[in-house]
């Protein structure tokens, strides 16, 4: 698979004139249900010209509750996502959670993920770096665009200048985060993909429910702003029934309301070029 990564990182990524999309559900629920999302978008994207990166959590380990859903076995799921990338012939990509979890993870992933908490762990920065595969780091909810420059310094002082950098909010309040788009300009000073997470943006996290809220009806308002300031990428988690999803589903986008998402946003790289 790792042929298929490596081109979209040198060929399309750097593209003015596309953006690309990494999607799929929050967590492996299922093997039925990742093949279903991932044949559905696969052949959304492909009919839009939009290149595609397959994405699911093998597990959930930053969970509010203990009772909330971590996932069906990491090996199960991992094996899952593998099965449906070399389907599909996608790229495919998981978050890590600590440094053992990289290794692993990069025998079955081309990219490998940095959830925005975990993103100034320099341990966990290195290990994914010297797996050789693309580290794309999220931006904590802490943090300024500019001091992202230092999670891009780390990996590639580890020998890896496959970097990139993904924009999902800033924490307002306690129970609310907010886009300060000026991030994705920044983040883009130190000449990487940036990616705007439009569905974990928009998370209403810390509720007393223990269970994250989520904004879900200005799924589209991010992505416009996102495409309109210049992202290279959009991260979407999306779900055929968001209200049955497992993991996040207060603030994933419903499957059949990616396609038409995805045309509009189209027109508008379009016109801004």
């Amino acid at each position: 698979m790792e042929n298929y990564a490596t081109t979209l990182f040198k060929q399309q990524v750097f593209d003015k004139n596309n953006f690309f999309l990494i999607a799929g559900p929050c967590v492996v629920e299922s093997e039925d249900l990742v093949m279903e999302v991932a044949e559905k978008t696969s052949a959304i994207c492909k009919k839009l010209g939009i290149p595609y990166i397959f994405k699911a959590s093998y597990r959930k380990a930053n969970r509010t509750s203990a009772n909330s859903f971590t996932g069906i076995g990491d090996e199960a799921a991992l094996e899952i996502i593998k099965k449906t990338a070399l389907k599909f012939r996608l790229p495919a990509t998981t978050d890590i959670h600590n440094v053992e979890e990289a290794a692993i993870a990069a025998g079955y992933v081309d990219i490998l993920q940095i959830p925005a908490f975990l993103c100034r762990q320099t341990d966990l920065l290195n290990a994914a770096a010297t797996t050789g595969k693309i580290v794309n780091v999220k931006k904590g909810q802490f943090l300024s665009g500019p001091s992202m420059k230092f999670a891009v310094e780390k990996i590639k002082a580890a020998g890896n200048n496959r970097v990139w950098l993904t924009e999902r909010g800033n924490t307002f309040g306690y129970q609310d985060l907010v886009v300060d788009y000026r991030n994705i300009t920044w983040m883009k000073e130190q000449q990487v993909p940036v990616i705007m997470d439009c569905t974990h943006s928009l998370q209403q996290p810390n509720q007393t429910s223990g269970i994250t809220g989520g904004n879900p009806q200005l799924i589209e308002t991010i992505a416009k702003a996102a495409i309109a300031t210049g992202a290279d990428g959009l991260f979407i988690e999306t779900h055929p029934n968001p209200s049955k999803a497992k993991s996040d589903g207060a603030n994933m986008l419903q499957l059949d309301l990616l396609e038409p998402l995805l045309e509009k946003l189209l027109r508008l790289r379009k016109a801004i070029l």
